[in-house]
């Protein structure tokens, strides 16, 4: 059995020919768990933007929700890792859809390996804007004054904002890149076997004396994941 891992997918976020493509890889990659995965892990960001009132939630992603919800119907094990599009999650997940929710990052062993999971945003020191924007946006205050907006209007003022959130972020973070490095190592030297990240949308496959690291790049234009087969840690690309 294998476990896979993939992040930024931004569903959502652009014009409905891409849409529909990120869908389709989706929809191929999970055919390729069902097969022979027994363990998912979303890394961050599926959604361009995820907010969940108590009684509504966003509906355009129905069709993705529905093939998550076939593998976990399946028996297959799924872990949500949030990340900076998609931190506003409340409870759905875990008591509708029974998906393993984590605020900040995942530590577990697989078969073999001992493995640090994180989405990234903030990881960089020298990202300090970031660093107190992150403190406003999970503020309860805020999170709770922002759901007193009615749903209609809350979600479409978010996925403007989310937009040029993602276009700043996605070219600031490639400078960042050695950071995020760094950072794999420093964990890979605490006894780790393999560290995975995502955020920067920029595949990387690097090994160190102690481990591997990954960042496992975008649903987006890269279509990269990550597959853990009997010890063997690759990257791998869904082509377009």
């Amino acid at each position: 059995m294998a476990l896979y891992i993939f992040s930024d997918a931004h569903l959502g976020s652009g014009p409905k020919e891409k849409e529909l493509l990120k869908q389709k890889k989706i929809a191929e990659l999970f055919e390729m768990v069902k097969k022979d995965g027994d363990r998912l892990v979303i890394l961050g960001d599926l959604f361009d933007f995820w907010f969940e009132y108590k009684q509504a939630m966003p509906k355009d992603q129905f069709k993705v929700l529905y093939m998550l919800y076939d593998l976990i119907e399946r028996g297959i094990k799924i872990d949500y890792v949030s990340g900076n599009h998609d931190f506003w999650m409340h409870d759905f997940f875990a008591t509708q859809m029974h998906i393993n929710m984590h605020k900040d990052c995942l530590d577990f062993t697989y078969e073999n390996l001992t493995l640090h999971l994180i989405h990234g945003d903030g990881l960089s020191p020298a990202d300090k804007g970031y660093h107190f924007l992150k403190k406003i946006l999970r503020n309860r205050l805020n999170i709770w004054l922002y759901r007193q907006l009615p749903p209609d209007l809350a979600i479409s003022l978010a996925k403007s904002v989310s937009g040029s959130s993602r276009e700043y972020t996605a070219r600031r973070d490639h400078h960042f890149k050695l950071d995020y490095e760094n950072y794999a190592e420093r964990k890979l030297q605490e006894g780790f076997d393999f560290v995975a990240i995502g955020h920067l949308h920029l595949p990387v496959y690097k090994e160190f004396e102690s481990g591997v690291y990954i960042n496992t790049g975008d649903f987006i234009n890269n279509f990269s994941y990550v597959k853990i087969d009997n010890d063997n840690i690759e990257l791998k690309y869904l082509s377009e």
